[in-house]
């Protein structure tokens, strides 16, 4: 039993004498590498000898997209592989010692930068240690949050897709001293954006001459393509802008006489105003093109300015004076006639109207009557006595008979036709003389003056009713006209970006 023991106790004395070696040996490894090296020297065994570097990218996440300042932020990994020949040892001689680790300031690297670079430091990698191997393959992985110029292209947003390009190489060094090998970019590790979908990223390898030498400078770029979600855009900006624009509509619904029509025109005016105002702060201040949001609220705003100059003339016509004249020929041909045909309408009573006319009974001739002033009252040929309807006007309250719906009847039947009061009494000391008394005479001017200020209320009344029914005809077409240019310039508009139905199919329905 004590000899297991110790057998044990031995073995594990070994073990750890062993592990506990490695460290002078790694000493002594570092030491014999840093002797006479030197970081300044391109490590390759014959400097005609093109080092190769083999470069890539792991993309972690797309942090932001500045539309305003044209800038992309992304979280990514470098992946920079290349061969040191001064760096290469036997593992056997330092005791299976496999790799070991510089900082990057002690060994040679590649001065690999981001040319459009739009961080205040240039370089936004963080520094880590170089990874080594006994064949003397160095690995340097630095991380980073990377800002970098992007070209944003605001034509179709919010239903737009960016590419991005980040563009990685050799600051000093060319293609003849260093070569670049293009890896894959490495999205495994990726965490989506809430306003981005990462589309697919494209690597590729170029090579550019300058003037001022033959040797080629060669650099890899990687392009990020991001389609936007439209979810948050929609929601917060579209659906709002239609609902506004339909309440736009609501305009010529509503009644002239309510006095809210011009109020109802400003107010969404204003509130697509102030959306116009949020989609330019958002917005890049540039010129080269306009957004296709930004088209169609201005589109939107012409349809609603318009909108409010149909209601000034729609309650000009509505509240017209009828002292102001008539309405012109051609426009109650076109208005009153072919429009109001057109679009099914018909005037406030103007089946009752018809229905009456064609069921009166003939007018009985004011010349009939049997006047004999001096025994009876006059009497009509039907019977009726004239006595006691020129007796009742005295009993009548005049305000009354003028405010009353009825009062156009009543004046035209009392009075008739214009030619018919001279008919009924001639005018002027005349009236003496046929034997008529005076008092009598006196009734009936009051009775022809009556019937006169009835007849051009009358008048008055009708050319009011024309342009009220001609300001309605106008409200027909303008919700007919400026509904279906929304529908179009909606649909027209938002459907005429590339991707709508993909992004609406995405966002909306998933």
């Amino acid at each position: 039993m004590d000899s297991v023991n110790l057998l044990l106790f031995l073995a594990v004395t070994a073990s750890t004498v062993k592990v506990s070696l490695q460290g002078p040996d790694q000493r002594r490894l570092y030491r014999d590498l840093m002797m006479g090296y030197n970081s300044l020297e391109r490590p390759v065994s014959n400097d005609s000898q093109t080092l190769t570097v083999k470069f890539g990218i792991s993309l972690m996440q797309i942090m932001d997209v500045d539309e305003k300042n044209q800038v992309l932020t992304t979280n990514m990994w470098l992946k920079l592989f290349w061969d040191d020949n001064y760096l290469q040892w036997n593992q056997s001689e330092y005791s299976g010692v496999a790799n070991v680790r510089f900082p990057e300031k002690f060994i040679w690297k590649p001065d690999i930068l981001l040319y459009n670079s739009a961080d205040e430091r240039f370089d936004a990698t963080f520094h880590t240690n170089i990874l080594v191997n006994s064949s003397g393959s160095c690995s340097y992985i630095p991380p980073g949050i990377f800002k970098s110029s992007c070209d944003i292209d605001v034509r179709w947003f919010p239903f737009d897709i960016q590419r991005c390009d980040l563009k990685f190489g050799s600051w000093t060094y060319g293609g003849w001293s260093l070569d670049l090998k293009l890896l894959e970019a490495d999205i495994t590790g990726y965490i989506g954006n809430g306003e981005w979908d990462l589309v697919e990223v494209i690597g590729q390898k170029n090579e550019r001459t300058y003037e001022c030498c033959e040797e080629p400078y060669p650099d890899i770029t990687y392009t990020l393509v991001m389609r936007r979600r439209t979810l948050y855009y929609g929601l917060n900006l579209l659906i709002p802008c239609v609902l506004i624009s339909t309440l736009a509509l609501l305009v010529f619904l509503l009644p002239a006489d309510s006095g809210e029509k011009i109020s109802l025109g400003i107010t969404v005016l204003l509130s697509l105003t102030v959306f116009m105002l949020l989609v330019a702060e958002i917005m890049p201040p540039t010129s080269d093109s306009v957004p296709l949001i930004a088209q169609y609220f201005a589109t939107t705003m012409v349809i609603v300015g318009l909108s409010v100059i149909a209601t000034v003339v729609v309650l000009q016509y509505h509240h017209h004076d009828p002292d102001g004249g008539k309405m012109p020929k051609w426009t109650r041909v076109i208005l009153l006639n072919w429009c109001a045909w057109f679009l099914r309408m018909k005037r406030p009573g103007e089946e009752r109207l018809h229905s009456a006319c064609h069921n009166k009974a003939p007018r009985n001739s004011l010349t009939s009557m049997e006047i004999n002033p001096s025994t009876s009252p006059p009497k009509a040929a039907n019977g009726n006595m004239l006595y006691v309807g020129i007796r009742g006007l005295e009993s009548i309250n005049y305000s009354t008979v003028a405010t009353s719906p009825e009062s156009g009847v009543l004046c035209a039947r009392l009075a008739g036709r214009a030619g018919e009061d001279e008919m009924l009494l001639p005018t002027g000391q005349g009236s003496s003389a046929g034997g008529l008394e005076p008092e009598l005479a006196k009734i009936l001017d009051e009775v022809r003056f009556i019937a006169k200020r009835f007849r051009d209320q009358d008048e008055d009344k009708s050319v009011c009713n024309e342009w009220k029914f001609a300001a309605a005809v106008i409200d027909r077409i303008c919700i007919m006209a400026f509904s279906l240019f929304t529908i179009l310039c909606t649909f027209g508009i938002l459907m005429s970006a590339p991707n709508f139905v993909e992004a609406i199919s995405k966002d909306f329905f998933n």
